[in-house]
């Protein structure tokens, strides 16, 4: 049986079960990794903070202890996963971002402009992302598919009992691991799928229309923060980065989810038929 790659989920060459094979085993994708790198809803929380002690900090105290304020959080935040033992991937991305925006606005001695990573960022994300939609490969069905591939089915019994248990249910499900073999101690391979998801419309549109919902909200971002940054509104350039940021995400996730588990129900059935 052959293998699914696990970046686009089209049939390929079986991989062999002992690990043996003519690449670096490093540079094979593996979802699971991938999953365990993103941090989830800690990694959001731990990325919002240094903006919090910096908006803060900066209309208390001015803009250069809003400076030191953000990259002390950021810091401390790096240590933290330290100590603890746990993935800094999403801690140093943190640390990264905030040192770059600190270091914009102590170069310009302007407080708003802490916020132009992020105005360049998300006017990037929203034009790819729509762009992506126009060359039938919507992002959102791409990353999708990568991390819950819809052909394994795995989230298509489940309902929307609540956020809480929403995303646990699903965290558990998206980290699910065959049991590694015994003498080998390798873990198979997903299974392939015997129709690609772009080879259907009705799964094509539902992406297209998650990728447009996505994209639409990261260039909404930019319009109003653009705004207020012509204006040098800082605190409310700083309030609305923050209300723009995790609330609306977090909405989007649980949309994103809904819509993702009826196309595994979609395609659970089809291929079940």
């Amino acid at each position: 049986m052959t293998a699914a790659p696990e970046g686009d989920g089209r049939p390929g060459p079986a991989r062999p079960a002992d690990g043996a094979g003519t690449g670096p085993q490093g540079l094979a994708f593996d979802r699971h990794l991938v999953l365990d790198q993103l941090g989830g809803w800690r990694g959001m929380l731990d990325a919002t903070l240094p903006t919090v002690a910096f908006i803060v900090a900066n209309s208390v105290a001015g803009l250069r202890a809003g400076i030191w304020s953000a990259l002390a959080v950021a810091v401390l935040l790096f240590a933290l996963r330290l100590v603890r033992r746990e993935s800094v991937q999403q801690a140093f991305s943190g640390l990264f971002g905030v040192a770059i925006a600190v270091a914009i606005a102590a170069a310009s001695g302007q407080a708003r402009d802490f916020f132009v990573p992020g105005l360049i960022r998300n006017a990037a994300l929203g034009v790819v992302l729509i762009g992506s939609i126009a060359v039938r490969w919507p992002l959102v069905g791409v990353v999708a598919e990568f991390l819950a591939p819809s052909h394994l089915g795995s989230m298509a019994s489940h309902s929307m009992p609540g956020l809480r248990r929403r995303i646990d249910r699903v965290n558990a499900t998206l980290h699910h691991r065959s049991p590694p073999d015994p003498a080998t101690g390798a873990r198979p391979a997903d299974p392939a799928p015997e129709r690609h998801w772009r080879d259907d419309p009705r799964m094509v549109r539902a992406y297209s229309w998650l990728t447009l919902m996505w994209g639409v909200v990261f260039l909404v971002r930019v319009a109003v923060q653009w705004v207020l940054y012509r204006a040098d509104e800082v605190e409310l350039l700083g309030t609305a980065s923050l209300l723009l940021g995790l609330p609306v995400t977090a909405v989007e996730v649980v949309v994103t989810l809904w819509v993702v588990s009826r196309l595994h129900r979609h395609r659970h059935r089809a291929d079940a038929a």
